[in-house]
């Protein structure tokens, strides 16, 4: 989630704050290719809110919308200093191979190992990238309503059929787009189906991966065995198979703590064995750290 907090008050601290949700927001329009598609790619904001932003117009802009915008465009104000962790490294070249070659694949890996991370870093450093955050409780239609939000385009009025095909013709346009799915092993059947839909109008003209934690291969394998409908297909179309990332390793946990301050080697290897290769927990444990 993201931490902000932004005052009313005109000082110079809040100005530099502003100044950088507004570059940051700068980059997200460049991006989404204009403002009226980044203002539809978010909850709540009109593209009048972003000119004002960008104008610094902010007479009238309330706190709210300003955490509102700075959640979705990604800014964070906090000091905490990523790292490219090999996790990172690896992810990332994975991401570029599938956008670049309109490749669809399935990549696993432990929880707290930088994977959605690395992906929303990479939707926001890449044109024509969309990454989906997931969840249980999406049916067919919520799961494109939040993907064409995502893409900017406005969905209001439009049956699920509507929308499929608003989606694949929009994709079918773009130099070499690619959609992410992130923590897919959520999606119910009903919903995960849809990736057939999408691998066969968009094959070899967009790039679609699937990330998750060993469920998801879990899930699909028991699927097959149960000779359950659509999962020959759905494992066919990912290569038969579930590419699986190595967590984080101790000298990754290492190059964190240092870049967050923490440099004595008993604090650090205190953190690694306490931490499981879990990020988060890594996180947590600076933080306590440094308010010793």
């Amino acid at each position: 989630m993201i931490n902000i907090n932004l005052k009313i008050h005109t000082t110079h601290m809040e100005t530099i704050i502003k100044n950088e949700v507004v570059n940051a927001l700068k980059i997200y329009i460049e991006r989404m290719g204009s403002q009226n598609k980044a203002a539809n790619s978010m909850k709540g904001v009109s593209s009048a809110t972003l000119s004002q932003m960008v104008n610094e117009n902010w007479e009238l802009i309330t706190d709210e919308m300003w955490r509102n915008v700075s959640a979705q465009i990604g800014y964070k104000s906090d000091k905490w200093q990523p790292v490219e962790t090999g996790v990172y490294t690896a992810f990332k070249k994975v991401l570029t191979d599938v956008q670049i070659n309109s490749l669809v694949m399935a990549v696993t890996i432990d929880a707290g190992s930088g994977k959605t991370f690395t992906a929303k870093h990479y939707a926001a450093d890449n044109r024509n990238v969309y990454m989906l955050c997931c969840n249980e409780f999406w049916n067919r239609k919520l799961f494109l309503q939040e993907l064409l939000q995502t893409m900017g385009r406005d969905y209001t009025g439009y049956t699920v059929g509507e929308m499929m095909h608003e989606v694949v013709y929009n994709l079918k346009k773009q130099e070499t787009p690619l959609l992410i799915l992130d923590e897919a092993d959520k999606l119910t059947d009903q919903v995960l189906f849809f990736f057939i839909t999408l691998y066969n109008q968009l094959d070899g003209e967009c790039g679609i991966l699937l990330t998750a934690t060993d469920h998801l291969d879990k899930r699909l394998r028991k699927g097959l065995k149960l000779n359950k409908k659509g999962y020959k297909e759905i494992w066919s179309r990912l290569g038969r198979k579930c590419v699986e990332l190595k967590r984080c390793n101790a000298t990754d946990i290492q190059l964190i703590c240092e870049a967050n301050g923490v440099n004595d080697s008993k604090l650090i290897s205190e953190i690694i064995q306490d931490s499981e290769s879990d990020l988060r927990r890594v996180k947590r444990k600076i933080h306590a750290v440094l308010k010793r």
